[in-house]
Order: C-alpha cells, then sequence, then structure tokens
C-alpha cells in the first residue's frame, strides 16, 4: 500500500500543480482583457473543480491529513465524500458545457446555436449556477448516509476510513434513477457535441485541401485547434468513465472493503482531472508563448553569468 499511496500522490501532485498553473494563468488573463473568452471561462472552472476533488482525494487517502480536520471523524467523512462526490458530478457536468460552448463558438451564423454567441458569457454564468445548485442537491444524501468505518455488515465500505449505510430501497432507487439519468444526459450530449465537432473538422479538412490545391498555404485557427483540444478531452473522459464503471460494478458487488480494487478507482477517477490541464496547456498557444518567454530568458540569464 505504501508504493500506492507514492504513485496516488504523485499523480495527485502532478494534477494540481498543472490546475493550479491553468488556473492561475487564466485569471491573470481576465484581469487584461475586457471580454474573456467563453471557453476560457469554462476552463477555469473546471481547473477549479478538479483542484478541489484532487485536494479531497488525497485528504481521504491520508492519515494524517485526515486527523489534522479539527471535526468529529463521522464528520470529516461526511464532508470529504461529499465534496468528492460534488466535484466528481461537476467534472462531466462542466465537460458537456465545455463541449456545448464549443459548438456554439464554431457554428456558422445559419446555425440555430449561433444566436447564443453573443450572450454566451452571461449563460455561461447561469449555466454555473444550474450545475451547482444540481449537483449540491442531488448528492446530500451522501452528508445523511455517511458513517465511520465500522464492522457492521449493512455497510458498503467507500475506503478505509468511511462507509455508506444501507439506505431505504425506495430513496436508494429514486436517488440512483436521478443520477443515472444526469449521467446519461450530459454524456449524451457530449456525444451529440462530439459528432457535430468531427462534421465541422471534417468540412474544415476539405476547405483546407481546397486551398492547398489552389497553393494558398491553409492555416491552423484557434477554432479548429480547440475544437481538437475539446474532442481530445472528450475522448479522454469517456474512457475513463468507462474503466471508472467496470472497477466500481466489481467494487459494490464485492461489498466490502478491497484496498486493492478502490486503490486503483482512486487513481483511474483521478487520470481526467490530471491529464485535463495538460492538454489545455499544451493545445494553449499563449501559454507555450509565455513558457518559452521563460526558457528564453533562464537561458540568457546562464549566458550572462
Amino acid at each position: 500500500m505504501l508504493s500506492f499511496k507514492i504513485v496516488y500522490f504523485f499523480q495527485a501532485g502532478i494534477g494540481i500543480l498543472a490546475n493550479v498553473f491553468l488556473l492561475g494563468f487564466h485569471i491573470i488573463t481576465f484581469h487584461q482583457v475586457h471580454r474573456p473568452r467563453p471557453i476560457d471561462i469554462t476552463t477555469c472552472k473546471l481547473a477549479f473543480v478538479h483542484l478541489v476533488m484532487l485536494f479531497a482525494t488525497m485528504n481521504i487517502l491520508s492519515t494524517d491529513m485526515m486527523n489534522s480536520l479539527n471535526f468529529p471523524n463521522e464528520l470529516k467523512c461526511k464532508l470529504v465524500l461529499y465534496i468528492i462526490r460534488v466535484t466528481r458530478e461537476l467534472s462531466i457536468s462542466t465537460t458537456c458545457l465545455l463541449s456545448i460552448v464549443q459548438v456554439i463558438t464554431i457554428s456558422p451564423s445559419s446555425f440555430y446555436l449561433s444566436r447564443f454567441k453573443h450572450k454566451l458569457t452571461n449563460y455561461i454564468i447561469i449555466a454555473f449556477f444550474c450545475l451547482w445548485s444540481l449537483n449540491l442537491s442531488s448528492n446530500s444524501y451522501m452528508i445523511i448516509y455517511t458513517v465511520v468505518h465500522s464492522n457492521r455488515s449493512n455497510l458498503l465500505n467507500v475506503n478505509k476510513y468511511c462507509s455508506l449505510s444501507s439506505m431505504n430501497s425506495i430513496i436508494m432507487v429514486l436517488f440512483l434513477t436521478l443520477s443515472l439519468f444526469q449521467k446519461a444526459f450530459f454524456i449524451g450530449m457530449m456525444l451529440l457535441c462530439s459528432m457535430y465537432m468531427v462534421v465541422f473538422l471534417c468540412s474544415h479538412q476539405r476547405k483546407s485541401e481546397y486551398l492547398h490545391s489552389m497553393s494558398i498555404s491553409p492555416r491552423i485557427s484557434p477554432a479548429k485547434r480547440a475544437t481538437h483540444t475539446v474532442l481530445l478531452l472528450m475522448s479522454i473522459f469517456v474512457i475513463m468513465y468507462c474503466v471508472d464503471i467496470t472497477i466500481s460494478s466489481v467494487s459494490t458487488a464485492l461489498w466490502k472493503y478491497d484496498p486493492v480494487i478502490l486503490g486503483i478507482q482512486s487513481l483511474v477517477e483521478n487520470v481526467y482531472a490530471t491529464v485535463s490541464p495538460l492538454v489545455f496547456i499544451s493545445s494553449d498557444k499563449r501559454i507555450i508563448g509565455l513558457l518559452q518567454n521563460v526558457i528564453d530568458m533562464l537561458k540568457s540569464q546562464q549566458i550572462d553569468a
């Protein structure tokens, strides 16, 4: 388990540093521009959600961190597991929102959604409020049914410290149905947006080939670059989500605390939160230019020294 913790904290450390850098870059950028791009606002919110998620999951895996919280043990479990569940739901909903924002951004003037372009920032703020309200309320059962781990047989062990107590079958079906409907809706929207963006990229590719045949050097537009980024992120998310569901099903079927399975699940769940900021950073020409300037400055200082 020690080697697993080393791997886990290494992964979380990279994710935290990348998300802090991405979040800080966009906050500074927002102060410099009068109208930030809608996709930058959504990216900033996604980085914040992933940052909170990684800190919370590190907390639940560390005995020292759990003991450092000056709350009763059961309140610690309720608080941390609730934050983890809410941030995971916000991750999928914000990724879905990111794909919708990109579809609206690249849509031509003849497309129905193009009429939302001019007030897209205002709609994003409203969407943020709705998503936070939805996820905070739909996961409220975690506060009620989370308890400290014990040897009782009617508990579903979430990790080494915390468990979920059994709930009324009607309530369980209600929350399960709501959760499945919510996830199905967001994933369905992402798939629809993906289909549209693939069509957009194919159309853009045909135009690029035509320009190339006319001896005009085609350039990769910012819209095309951003579309590639969003498609890559959605692909990573869907793959990791399918793997997570498989592991979660095995864990639920065992109905007991298995540190190996739950450890692997924690690593898989945090892959997207760790990789997504790296994808944003590597695909943003502004960040690449900033990092290149810093590297050139350091090289010049070494030469002068």
